[in-house]
């Protein structure tokens, strides 16, 4: 004869197992209602500029798939942070940042005055691209190929300058760290932005640059400015034409820039997660694959895992070129 035994646990155990499972079914439940109103996307530079067209690109899908209103907004200043404090603050549960890579990871290092922690106070949600930085020159630069215009500059010193969009940016840390890697020595120039630096390169001001790809293209095409080689390990299809710089003679030296979503980290986890399937389905499909890649970006996609493992291991890599190089904001 079969006998049923009733087990009974302790009140508070039996309370937490109750709420443990309650827990578990609602945060989907939870998830699947957001978003219940407009979503904002906060860019933290001008309109025109690569990361506010990188959010308007995808501002109309992700509103069509989130079934509410995403709008871009900008708040430009201070490279990028000023936005990034903004959305690590911001409490309505709808606001999220298209951040550039500078803005996640050494924004504290560089300046620790900087109002947020980039890996405490900001959410990683998805990668959207990445793409190399290219070493670009005037094309009356000394020099018929890029070996020769290395060993050029080798030979100039201090006598060279060189442009960035300003100190601390990956342009600026770049250089830095292909001065020590290729036994070059031009002095730095920082300038308001990337056209500004074109305009640099072109008028003679200056030497040479670290430019997104995309930037250049033009001028390059055109016979006016020089490609001598790109920051990837290896030849990149946004760059397909570009030697590296290890092609060259620059041994270890590779460096990306990159872009992503990210939102406050107060952000519940399982929305974050939906909202990462969400934007890495975006960026992966044909159309915005085709649209990011003429605006010089490979497309990435990733969980915020993957993303907050990319912000890890470049906080760590740029940090230690501004420790080792001594790089301060004025």
């Amino acid at each position: 004869m079969n006998t049923l035994t009733t087990v009974r646990f302790p009140r508070r155990l039996l309370a937490q197992a109750i709420g443990a499972v309650f827990l578990l079914a609602a945060a989907p439940t939870w998830a699947a209602k957001w978003p219940t109103q407009t979503v904002r996307l906060v860019v933290g530079f001008p309109a025109g500029s690569s990361p506010d067209l990188t959010a308007r690109a995808l501002a109309e899908p992700l509103s069509k798939a989130l079934g509410q209103n995403v709008i871009v907004e900008n708040k430009v200043g201070a490279g990028g942070n000023i936005a990034a404090d903004f959305v690590a603050k911001s409490t309505d549960g709808h606001t999220l940042g298209l951040m550039i890579n500078g803005n996640m990871t050494i924004a504290r290092i560089l300046n620790p005055k900087v109002p947020y922690d980039p890996l405490k106070d900001l959410a990683p949600i998805s990668l959207i691209g990445k793409a190399p930085l290219v070493l670009t020159v005037p094309a009356n630069a000394p020099g018929q190929t890029a070996k020769e215009w290395l060993s050029w500059a080798q030979k100039s010193g201090n006598q060279l300058s060189y442009a960035s969009p300003g100190v601390g940016t990956v342009a600026h840390l770049g250089m830095e760290l292909l001065k020590t890697k290729a036994n070059i020595a031009p002095v730095h120039v920082p300038y308001p932005g990337n056209p500004q630096i074109i305009t640099a390169l072109l008028g003679g001001q200056v030497q040479l640059a670290l430019l997104p790809p995309a930037m250049s293209a033009a001028q390059v095409s055109a016979g006016k400015l020089r490609a001598i080689g790109a920051s990837s390990s290896g030849r990149s299809s946004v760059a397909a034409e570009v030697p590296s710089l290890a092609e060259i003679g620059v041994k270890d030296y590779q460096l990306e820039i990159w872009n992503a979503v990210a939102a406050p980290a107060s952000m519940p986890a399982a929305v974050a997660s939906q909202l990462s399937a969400v934007v890495s389905d975006i960026v992966r499909s044909p159309e915005m694959r085709a649209r990011l890649f003429q605006q010089g970006w490979q497309v990435v996609g990733s969980s915020p895992e993957g993303l907050k493992n990319r912000i890890e291991a470049d906080t760590q890599a740029l940090g230690a070129i501004i420790r080792s190089q001594k790089i301060e904001l004025n």
